[in-house]
């Protein structure tokens, strides 16, 4: 299993443009912002790329934590650092709240394959759930794809995008063939954890940019 951490520098956040959620403008403080790489057949199979961060105020750093599997046998593992990670989070960090886009979906995996596995950790006993994509269509009236958000919010992607069907492909064939990421070049492997970080990061931009959008909304 790969496991990688890394801190991202934040300018100070004003929270003047904060989203708030039922009058806290804190959130941006307050939160964890989650976003899974996966692979379902007709039911979830596993868990790709596990990415989590929280905005740690007094260093003025988004901290991010990832899990990557690498062959068949972290898939379990990974389900255990996860469980983990939101415990410490919540009992530790004092999280009260988890940020996604569109999250329904891996709220889904992530829950099915906790039960699967006889791990007890029920997310919603930890946080209360905010999803940009329903806060957005709630402000607007529209539809939109996280990529479209990112552009309105100006935020560049390095590196290229990947497709969740290609990465879908990828950890189908990890789970196959025991040697597959030894034969994997370590470019790729990089690739796929840096769009995961920029799904995480992308969430902590938008929240704390939020007010400053709208308004021009």
């Amino acid at each position: 299993m790969i496991k990688r951490e890394n801190s991202i520098k934040i300018e100070e956040c004003s929270e003047e443009f904060t989203l708030d959620i039922e009058g806290n403008c804190h959130i941006f403080k307050d939160a964890i912002f989650f976003d899974l790489e996966h692979y379902l057949y007709k039911k979830p199979i596993c868990i790709g790329v596990f990415g989590c961060a929280y905005y740690d105020s007094d260093a003025g750093e988004l901290k991010i934590t990832q899990y990557m599997i690498e062959e068949k046998k972290d898939a379990l593992p990974i389900l255990n650092l996860a469980k983990e990670y939101f415990e410490d989070m919540h009992n530790n960090f004092n999280k009260r709240y988890i940020v996604t886009f569109s999250g329904n979906n891996d709220f889904t995996v992530i829950d099915y394959l906790f039960n699967k596995n006889n791990i007890q950790c029920n997310i919603d006993d930890l946080f209360k759930k905010v999803d940009l994509q329903r806060e957005y269509e709630k402000a607007t009236g529209e539809n939109i794809g996280l990529k479209n958000l990112e552009k309105k919010f100006g935020i560049e992607r390095e590196g290229e995008l990947i497709s969740g069907g290609n990465l879908s492909k990828t950890f189908c064939k990890v789970m196959k063939d025991f040697d597959y990421m030894n034969r994997m070049p370590e470019e790729k492997r990089q690739r796929i954890l840096l769009y995961n970080e920029q799904d995480v990061t992308s969430l902590f931009r938008m929240i704390v940019d939020w007010k400053k959008y709208m308004k021009s909304e």
